[in-house]
């Protein structure tokens, strides 16, 4: 083990040695790890939950409680910059020193009990959160559902915000195995929120069978679109009228709202909710690299860490929903385990011209191969980059004044291109938080 004085930087090295795989689905170990951290626990946990949509309603949610007076820890994987973004206490991301010592009551907790990176990262959240004596923690899912770690901490509530393909190594190759995943974080008497308009059947099959308490979008909670862009929302015991757009980039982005609330009305937590609170909060939140857009040198750059078929389409959606541009440039660096068809696809109908990047991971698409792959799939030549500064170099280049650039297919790719960008323009990277234009 490490000692205190050690950077949080040589610490994450560290985890990295401590399993001889990535990833190591189960429970057993976890549980066993937090029985004997003996964390006091607040009185509301919070599990989200899904294929995509989880960082954006994290966000929401924390936005929202912390706004009503609530103490709130909010944890998400993975982070674009800097590991700290996983763990945030009333909207502040956890300094080094919080986090190295989380590291150290979990390594001596865990005895011979062999923990992966995500793991050993969950409990040393969880740590954190019990040494703020919070009200609520709001936990992002990692991988599935119910052999996450994340799964091992009793809910007070639950949402899945939807299921598509993704992981499919790990989940399964249908909506309906992954379904399976998903709905393991459902516990018997325990409200669990379903947001999406589709509902597989092993979700409904699970609630029956677990005797959870299932909330369906459409059906125990319902938003609307009105004439003028404006929202409303009703819930059992709720309506809210008059509801302006949220902060967050995308069309998709009033689904995910309304299932926040639906969740946080689910554990009580929403009863002082009015519309005049509602649009106080939620058009102001703001999350890096989801439909982001910034604007440097007179080029508009959106950032999207769209990586599987349902968020690329979204992301198209997007796209093609922003004010026009005269053409669309993207940067891509994506994952071998992530299917390239399926981002490329949706992406092709808007993008103009393409640059692809070797992401920094041993599972890295090389970038002369998706750049093949790019340039069969969209009928047209890719630029071959081997690192981020080299990609927004050809970007820029190759860029009109009145041209888009994108970045997206990782967040790998997402958090090079912001850090990039923040040397260059001398930018705070902390302050890249807001998803409308800087200029």
């Amino acid at each position: 083990m490490l000692s205190a004085v050690s950077p949080l930087s040589d610490w994450l090295t560290w985890l990295e040695t401590l399993s001889p795989t990535e990833i190591n689905l189960g429970l057993e170990r976890v549980k066993h790890v937090l029985e004997c951290l003996e964390l006091n626990r607040p009185a509301e946990v919070l599990l989200i939950a899904g294929t995509n949509g989880k960082g954006s309603s994290v966000a929401m949610a924390d936005a929202l409680l912390r706004a009503s007076g609530l103490c709130v820890g909010a944890y998400t994987s993975p982070h674009i910059s800097r590991y700290n973004e996983r763990i945030v206490v009333n909207g502040v991301a956890a300094g080094d020193a919080q986090i190295i010592a989380a590291f150290e009551k979990v390594e001596a907790a865990r005895g011979d009990t062999e923990l992966t990176y995500f793991e050993f990262g969950t409990l040393a959240a969880t740590v954190v959160f019990a040494a703020a004596d919070l009200d609520v923690w709001i936990l992002e899912v990692g991988l599935g559902g119910r052999l996450d770690a994340s799964n091992a901490i009793e809910p007070t509530a639950s949402l899945i915000t939807n299921v598509s393909l993704d992981h499919c190594d790990w989940l399964g190759d249908d909506v309906e195995t992954i379904a399976v995943e998903k709905a393991g974080i459902m516990r018997r008497g325990i409200p669990t929120v379903f947001a999406g308009a589709d509902v597989p059947k092993a979700i409904r099959q699970q609630a029956e069978a677990s005797g959870a308490i299932l909330l369906l979008a459409g059906r125990d909670f319902d938003s609307r679109v009105g004439d003028d862009q404006s929202w409303s929302w009703r819930g059992p015991d709720i309506e809210l009228h008059d509801l302006r757009r949220p902060g967050l980039a995308g069309e998709f982005q009033r689904g995910n709202a309304a299932a926040v609330l639906a969740l946080l009305d689910a554990a009580g937590l929403a009863a002082r909710f009015d519309t005049e609170f509602v649009n106080h909060v939620l058009p102001s939140v703001s999350l890096r690299g989801r439909s982001q857009r910034l604007v440097f040198d007179s080029h508009e750059w959106v950032i999207d860490v769209a990586h599987n078929p349902a968020a690329a389409e979204m992301l198209a959606e997007t796209l093609n929903s922003m004010e026009s541009a005269d053409a669309t440039i993207a940067i891509v660096g994506m994952l071998n385990d992530k299917d390239v068809r399926g981002v490329i696809g949706p992406l092709a109908k808007c993008v103009d011209r393409w640059v692809a990047m070797t992401v920094e991971s041993p599972r890295a698409v090389p970038a002369n191969e998706l750049a093949r792959q790019i340039s069969n799939l969209a009928d047209c030549a890719c630029l071959v980059a081997e690192s981020a500064g080299e990609a927004i170099e050809f970007a820029r280049r190759s860029a009109s004044e009145n041209d888009r650039i994108l970045a997206t297919g990782s967040f790998l790719t997402v958090g090079p291109v912001l850090d990039r960008l923040a040397v260059l323009h001398r930018y705070d990277l902390d302050g890249v938080l807001d998803s409308r234009p800087k200029i």
